[in-house]
């Protein structure tokens, strides 16, 4: 068997080594168009996961690698003028030029034949070889050639960065952030090499947003400038040590995906199929985790190099796809770093640890209690959680209060409104009662009825609830009673109106459009049908928008007339209201379409006539679609445009924006995911000042407390988890010793002790 590397780097080496180690008899080159030692970067970091996967696959190199390495257990993190350090992080770091030459050593060893500073293209190999590897790096000129097989898709992050190394002999993964005249810049610096004459080398990657770049004026600056300017910055951190330059211009990160990472011959390997942010530190674990990958491959089928090509990507991808997208938000938090400049240092500390949605409370508080323990704490005292025995259990921070208007929640897990598609002529049943009551008796602090129509055109189905007449809100009045009876929960009902995507069968019958005699006209702010073959609903006039804030109106009253602790405006999903403040679905000319001022015009409507129906100590929700996924430039909502909607509800008498998202077009492109909406959730807390709830794909109490003690939002509603579980909230207190959340009588024999 024949085979060429095109690239010498980790991917490219370590590959060699596993195929001629397990393939003696195989003829393996690599070729870079570098000299050996040549390399881009300081050091590279690997954690103890990726050690033991190193030392399974080849423990000669492993055995090299070790004898190189710097290892830590702590981060540091400089902020606001204090360092706040955690503990129980098994990393070690390494320089890559050591790497590189502990990597070629080993494969000249085995027979693997090397050579450098030359350039060759993989049609050179075409016909004499039978697999090439493109591992020519996170820009490859290969993968660009068959950008037609391989479907790259590569996004160019607005942050820029230059990668320094200096002769700080670091103690810890050390983060930095700090200001000048100019804005912030973001230090991510860890050890690599430590000499026996006592003197070490560390990384020093500096990141900046691009304006603050150019108000520095480092667009114009070359290493020199560069290197001085930020020694002055961070002299206070340096301790009179230098920085260094190694080819370290300003970058802009390229995040790199493809659809496709082989064909017949021609594979990708390392940063030429996929790259992974600085932050999280997992570009060179990627590409030698990919080597182990395809090595094993083509030793299953030695033969058929198309199928081991087929298994190597079925095995990676998804792993792959895990880490980048866990990279994509780590990524995206030093991207909105500036927005939680106003935190305290331990909150920001802790907001920092969790971005990647990968390391959460629980899994934090494994590693390192102390921190954790202080988190809680702090995040009660804020509070007023507190208790006042110092000897009782501080409250983890989805069991502490909140406060709105006059209503206390008695903790901060909220069961989302959840559609059941269960109530003739929109009157809620026994279903209902048991449905919301079971959960109210499980320990949530809030449950919120389904999406209910204020008027019947507005139901999405025949089975969804209703609230426009006297029978529905006796109906719900049950319900509302024996939540307040028999559980310390509160109970909200979501209002709103399907506009064009009413008129539906049930999800459990296809859920399309009804076409018989149950059908009846859709309306919305344009003649828009939300999809091709659906029907076109009839735009409405303004006398329309006058009749139905009517019928909002007396929903509202109603709906106090039941008892409910608070209402929620249903302005998300596509829904009428939402499909108003969406360019994707708003295209009217006149006083309610066309620019956002104009397009909130109606939904700020409805949301003073709510208000002005509701008592002064009740308060208001309302969900928003926070975006709609679409490309830039395509009409839609964007969360810039969210951020603003939220600022004007809030000052229309809104208490708390529920953020989800999407729902206006079939066109959205959503990136589905753990917590996936959070970022809109805290990107409107931040940028207008409101309180908000996350929604979406919130698992358990442990991501809860990880939004809430992180500052992203203020209350967490979960769906599918209450629908699995009723009993998540007890069942959560139990886990956390925490005794003091209220059982019911009943239940009191099961009720753990303290």
């Amino acid at each position: 068997m024949k085979i060429v590397c095109i690239g010498g780097g980790p991917a490219g080496l370590y590959f060699s080594i596993l195929m001629k180690k397990a393939r003696p008899e195989a003829s393996i080159e690599v070729y870079e168009r570098n000299k050996p030692d040549d390399t881009f970067g300081w050091g590279v970091v690997f954690s103890d996961e990726t050690l033991s996967n190193f030392e399974a696959a080849d423990p000669e190199t492993m055995a090299a690698i070790r004898r190189e390495f710097v290892y830590w257990g702590r981060i540091d993190n400089f902020f606001r003028g204090e360092v706040v350090s955690s503990e129980g992080h098994g990393f070690c770091g390494l320089s890559r030029k050591r790497l590189l030459q502990i990597l070629q050593e080993r494969a000249r060893g085995l027979g693997v034949e090397l050579c450098f500073q030359k350039e060759v293209r993989a049609a050179d190999f075409e016909q004499t070889h039978d697999l090439i590897v493109l591992c020519d790096g996170i820009h490859s000129p290969e993968r660009e050639a068959r950008a037609a097989l391989f479907e790259p898709d590569v996004d160019l992050r607005p942050c820029r960065f230059t990668w320094l190394g200096t002769t700080l002999p670091l103690e810890a993964f050390t983060f930095i952030f700090e200001q000048d005249q100019s804005g912030l810049f973001m230090v991510h610096a860890y050890p690599f090499e430590r000499r026996p004459d006592g003197t070490a080398l560390s990384t020093f990657i500096v990141e900046t947003h691009e304006d603050t770049w150019k108000r520095a004026g480092l667009d114009r600056a070359d290493d020199a400038a560069t290197v001085a300017y930020m020694e002055r910055l961070f002299a206070p951190y340096l301790k009179g040590h230098r920085l260094l330059a190694n080819r370290s211009i300003w970058r802009r990160f390229p995040r790199v995906k493809n659809a496709r990472w082989h064909d017949h011959k021609h594979v990708l390997l390392g940063d030429a199929a996929h790259s992974a942010h600085f932050s999280i530190g997992s570009g060179t674990k990627l590409a030698m985790e990919d080597a182990i990958a395809l090595a094993a491959a083509c030793v299953r089928h030695p033969r058929d190099v198309p199928a081991a090509l087929a298994a190597y990507q079925a095995e990676r991808y998804i792993e792959t796809v895990k880490l980048q997208r866990a990279a994509q938000t780590s990524c995206e938090w030093f991207e909105h770093a500036r927005r939680f400049l106003q935190q305290e240092p331990l909150e920001f500390t802790y907001n920092l640890m969790t971005r990647s949605r990968r390391i959460t409370h629980d899994n934090l508080a494994q590693r390192d209690p102390v921190l954790v323990e202080k988190v809680t704490r702090r995040f009660a005292e804020r509070h007023g959680a507190l208790p006042a025995d110092p000897k009782l259990p501080v409250p983890p921070p989805c069991f502490v209060p909140f406060r709105v208007r006059d209503l206390t929640l008695g903790n901060r897990l909220v069961v989302s409104p959840m559609c059941q598609y269960s109530a003739p002529d929109g009157v809620p049943t026994d279903w209902h009662l048991v449905h919301l009551g079971s959960r109210a008796v499980g320990g949530a602090g809030l449950v919120v009825v389904e999406a209910t129509g204020v008027e019947p055109e507005g139901r999405i189905t025949l089975g969804c609830t209703g609230l426009w007449n006297q029978t529905q809100a006796d109906a719900f009045r049950r319900i509302v009673e024996f939540v307040h009876q028999h559980s310390r929960a509160k109970i909200g009902i979501q209002i709103g109106h399907a506009g064009r995507k009413a008129s539906c069968e049930l999800p459990w019958k296809g859920g399309k459009p009804l076409t018989d005699a149950r059908a009846w006209p859709t309306v919305g702010p344009s003649a828009l049908a939300f999809d091709a073959g659906q029907p076109v609903p009839r735009e409405l006039s303004p006398a329309d928008l006058e009749r139905l804030i009517e019928r909002f109106r007396a929903s509202a009253r109603l709906a106090v007339a039941a008892g409910f602790d608070l209402v929620e405006l249903h302005m998300a999903h596509g829904y009428l209201l939402s499909s108003f403040l969406s360019a994707a679905s708003n295209q009217r000319q006149d006083a309610y379409g066309g620019d956002l001022a104009r397009r909130q015009r109606f939904p700020l409507e409805v949301a003073r006539a709510v208000r002005a129906e509701l008592p002064d100590g009740m308060p208001l929700f309302a969900r928003l679609s926070a975006s709609d996924w679409l490309p830039p430039g395509e009409p839609g909502t964007t969360i810039e445009e969210s951020i603003d909607t939220a600022r004007r509800l809030h000052e229309a008498g809104v208490d708390v924006i529920d953020v989800s998202s999407g729902g206006n077009t079939p066109r959205s492109k959503i990136d589905y995911g753990r917590m996936y909406q959070v970022g809109f959730a805290e990107a409107i807390r931040f940028g207008a000042g409101v309180p908000v709830m996350a929604v979406g794909a919130i698992q358990d109490a442990d991501q809860a407390n990880t939004i809430l003690a992180a500052g992203r939002a203020d209350l967490c509603a979960l769906a599918r988890a209450h629908l699995s579980d009723p009993y998540l909230t007890q069942r959560a207190a139990a886990q956390y010793g925490y005794t003091a959340l209220p059982w019911p009588e009943q239940y009191l024999a099961v009720k753990p002790r303290g």
